[in-house]
């Protein structure tokens, strides 16, 4: 299986987010790679968990909540940005991340599961915790940032979704001559999906009340 933080790349230039040059000063852009660390380090720094049977979690098919109106579709997919970029830098992200075993699957694609880790991460999130969370994000943020950017998580609540077994984290970071980021995430965990809307804005960023208003219609079915 290759390493948390090769994948975690990969994944980013597969979205379209270039991470070789981490001393960019613009700050919708120091958010833009941000956004797509948030998530996809959730998953990848989660892979040596142990693995806990999916029996007793439900099926689910998708995940809805409501954009709030001042954000826009951006350059990558579940990615969206304030319609006021670069003045407004916060961002949501949406991913959804499936095990495949509900579907017939090629060698190939079955291969590429295995080689990723996903499969095991859905079963295993469910034993995740606040030091385990820290830990691991911080670990990776730090390496990939090439700085100590204080990662610290201030609120670690499991949460129930429509009947759903999750998590709401909320943690900050600071890059060296950069504001604050305040992120949120919600984690929500089914038998075959694992869903993940990262909240994310700038200290001096205006919307965290649409970012509650819009988490308050999370559902999933």
């Amino acid at each position: 299986m290759i390493g948390t933080m090769q994948y975690a790349l990969c994944l980013l230039k597969d979205r379209g987010v270039w991470v070789g040059d981490l001393s960019l000063k613009t700050k919708s852009k120091y958010m833009l790679i941000s956004s797509a660390l948030a998530v996809v380090f959730i998953i990848t720094a989660l892979g040596s968990l142990k693995v806990k049977a999916a029996d007793d979690l439900e099926t689910a098919v998708q995940c809805s909540f409501s954009i709030p109106t001042e954000f826009v579709p951006g350059n990558q997919k579940g990615l969206f940005v304030n319609v006021n970029s670069p003045m407004e830098s916060s961002t949501i992200q949406y991913s959804v991340y499936d095990n495949g075993l509900d579907k017939v699957l090629t060698n190939r694609e079955r291969k590429e599961l295995e080689e990723s880790g996903t499969a095991a991460v859905i079963d295993e999130s469910v034993n995740l915790t606040k030091d385990i969370y820290q830990s691991r994000l911080s670990d990776a943020y730090n390496k990939v940032y090439g700085e100590n950017v204080n990662f610290n998580v201030s609120s670690f609540t499991k949460i129930k979704v429509d009947g759903y077994p999750g998590f709401k984290i909320e943690s900050t970071y600071q890059k060296s001559d950069e504001e604050q980021i305040h992120q949120t995430v919600y984690m929500i965990i089914s038998k075959y999906r694992l869903f993940t809307i990262a909240y994310q804005r700038a200290e001096d960023d205006d919307c965290q009340d649409a970012f509650e208003a819009s988490s308050e219609t999370i559902h999933v079915r």
